[in-house]
């Protein structure tokens, strides 16, 4: 391994295992703010020296094929949730866009532009143009960036947001390489977690508003 790629293994252990974990642990919640937004200070500011990055949208994207996929691929998610919740806990279902609709709006307003922006822009747009070049496999690097945007749930102390997240971090990293866009692979993440939020999957994944 060569000299150079030791600063960017450091940084990869340090920024996407350690401090993950570290959330975990028992210490001061503002602390855990301020290290993530420190973190998160610290993308940006990475990403904004590397001159071949921006965040306008791609005028030449593949929109077409990228729809494409969403309609594929999005109403078999919506019929296999759907059906989980049904039989899971039916009183769960849609219960919060039936029961607290402008509330609803507001979550998924919150969710879309302070939870999954950040999370695509770290996730996404700073580890695949950050660390491709320490792999030689995009399958290999589409599955490290799964586990680790799994562990990036582990303070939710939830099986099932684990394996959903891991699953999701395996379409989102497919997305990024197919496409190269942090707008795109947004959209695909703020549909299917509004999604899952509004078919009742909500409490499980640590969303507010699930309880009568």
């Amino acid at each position: 391994m060569k000299n150079k790629s030791i600063p960017l293994l450091i940084e990869f252990f340090a920024f996407f295992i350690l401090l993950p974990i570290s959330l975990v642990l028992p210490f001061s919640i503002r602390l855990k703010i301020l290290l993530v937004l420190l973190g998160f200070g610290y993308v940006l500011f990475i990403l904004k020296k590397a001159a071949h990055i921006n965040f306008r949208i791609k005028k030449d994207l593949a929109w077409r094929s990228f729809f494409r996929r969403i309609l594929i691929m999005f109403p078999l998610v919506v019929l296999i949730t759907t059906v989980y919740v049904w039989l899971l806990d039916k009183d769960a279902l849609f219960f919060v866009p039936k029961t607290n609709f402008k509330g609803y709006l507001v979550i998924l307003f919150v969710y879309t532009f302070f939870s999954v922006w950040p999370q695509e822009i770290i996730y996404r747009t700073f580890f695949f143009e950050r660390y491709e070049k320490l792999f030689k496999s995009s399958s290999l690097f589409i599955f490290v960036n799964a586990i680790v945007f799994s562990l990036a749930h582990l303070f939710f102390r939830n099986t099932l947001v684990l394996v959903l997240t891991f699953i999701g971090g395996l379409l989102f990293g497919y997305t990024y390489l197919r496409y190269r866009s942090t707008t795109a692979v947004s959209l695909e993440h703020a549909l299917y977690g509004s999604w899952l939020y509004t078919v009742g999957m909500g409490q499980m994944l640590g969303f507010p508003g699930m309880e009568d």
